[in-house]
């Protein structure tokens, strides 16, 4: 993602980037939309009826495949343009047109991956101990693309592009590598006969309908990532136009700061009795996001910037792993990778239209304008989820409790 943002920002003159560059940006989030939602939808059913380690180790491989793709792409890099609507002369070059159909299916690899993965863990760490694993292995999974971001923030900066393409590959071989050794027993625990995928998707459905506070999670995550999405997707043009870095090692220094924030989240996090006030936790970190991107718009240095970064970082780090453990401790396993889809859907299909917003807000607004508007409607948001998801807001979990027991009953005073 850091190569693709950087190097779609600067595939265009410098006079065109706020222009040209801010659409091109919106469609590479268009790209993988339909796909992405339509893995999501069935991606937990598939996850609940198969052998998760198996499922994790076939979608990696595709991933990896597909980012072999990317990197022939950047090697003969086709400079045809091609002419779209948009503002007078707007265009795409022909590389990046390829590049949205290998950016699709990494994205929906990704997806199919997160629910089988997420629905392991329960598998090897007990209840109890659910905060402080997902916190760690985030965290030494943050930790690892911080570096990886540094690394490629300077090979865009001293080589060619296709050069910083080699650090997620050699991190895609590790991962495989990785599921290859697992001895591990991720076979899904059911108590109920497998039906059908499009059937027990709408079970996981049902079932999130069913857990108000779930639910309200789900709805809140849907408005926070569309409105991350609006900021974020301009952070290379942030980086370059605002702050006036054109080096592609101060995006990466951005990017690595903000992972090192997420690593610090969730460590921090992990180690704090969050789970009786579960709910209150994740409403709290929602304005913590909001006033950070407020002070993104705010500031105009980059040395000001990296801490308000390092901040920001720190708040959805945190949020996930509250999530996570929550869902993990009181979710039936059969359920789980459902509910982790279902959240997805419900979460993240917003975000490729968020990301085509910020594209056309920033050309509205300025990349400022863009900044400050984000970060007020999530800190606002935030406030308002206090007052109206009153199940969110109870929301807690003892860290003892059956996950196979548990249900809407895990709303506690």
């Amino acid at each position: 993602m850091v190569v693709l943002l950087f190097e779609v920002t600067f595939a265009y003159p410098a006079a065109h980037r706020a222009t040209y560059g801010a659409l091109a940006l919106a469609f590479l989030g268009l790209s993988s939309a339909l796909p992405t939602l339509g893995t999501a939808l069935v991606a937990g059913a598939l996850a609940d009826r198969s052998h998760r380690g198996r499922m994790m180790r076939a979608v990696n491989f595709v991933s990896l495949g597909a980012v072999a793709l990317l990197a022939a792409d950047l090697v003969f890099s086709p400079s045809v343009r091609v002419a779209l609507p948009g503002p007078a002369g707007f265009y795409l070059p022909l590389w990046v047109v390829f590049v949205f159909p290998i950016w699709a299916t990494v994205t929906v690899t990704s997806t199919l991956f997160r629910p089988a993965f997420n629905s392991s863990v329960p598998k090897v760490v007990p209840t109890a101990d659910l905060g402080r694993a997902n916190g760690l292995i985030y965290a030494c999974a943050a930790v690892a693309a911080a570096a990886g971001t540094v690394a490629v923030g300077v090979l865009l900066t001293v080589a060619r592009p296709v050069d910083a393409v080699a650090v997620p590959l050699v991190l895609l071989v590790a991962t495989q590598v990785a599921l290859l050794r697992l001895d591990v027993d991720l076979s899904v625990s059911r108590r109920s006969a497998p039906r059908s995928v499009a059937a027990e998707a709408r079970a996981g459905f049902a079932y999130l309908a069913r857990r108000v506070e779930l639910l309200e999670m789900t709805v809140a995550a849907l408005l926070v990532n569309f409105l991350s999405a609006v900021a974020l997707v301009e952070l290379a043009l942030y980086v370059a136009t605002w702050l006036g870095l054109s080096q592609g090692i101060w995006y990466g220094a951005v990017t690595a700061v903000a992972t090192i924030g997420g690593a610090t989240g969730f460590v921090l996090i992990g180690r704090l009795r969050f789970e009786p006030h579960a709910g209150r936790i994740m409403i709290l970190l929602t304005v913590g996001m909001g006033l950070s991107l407020l002070g993104l718009g705010a500031v105009r240095t980059v040395w000001l910037a990296l801490p308000i970064v390092f901040v920001y970082g720190m708040m959805p780090g945190m949020i996930t792993t509250v999530f996570l453990s929550t869902v993990q401790a009181t979710v039936p396993d059969e359920m789980m990778g459902r509910v982790f889809s279902a959240d997805e859907v419900g979460s993240y299909s917003l975000v490729p239209a968020g990301q085509y917003a910020g594209g056309l807000l920033t050309l509205a607004v300025g990349v400022q304008g863009t900044y400050l508007l984000a970060g007020a409607a999530i800190a606002v948001l935030g406030a308002g989820m206090f007052v109206a998801f009153g199940a969110l807001r109870r929301l807690g979990y003892a860290p003892g409790r059956d996950p196979e027991e548990a249900g809407p009953t895990a709303v506690e005073a």
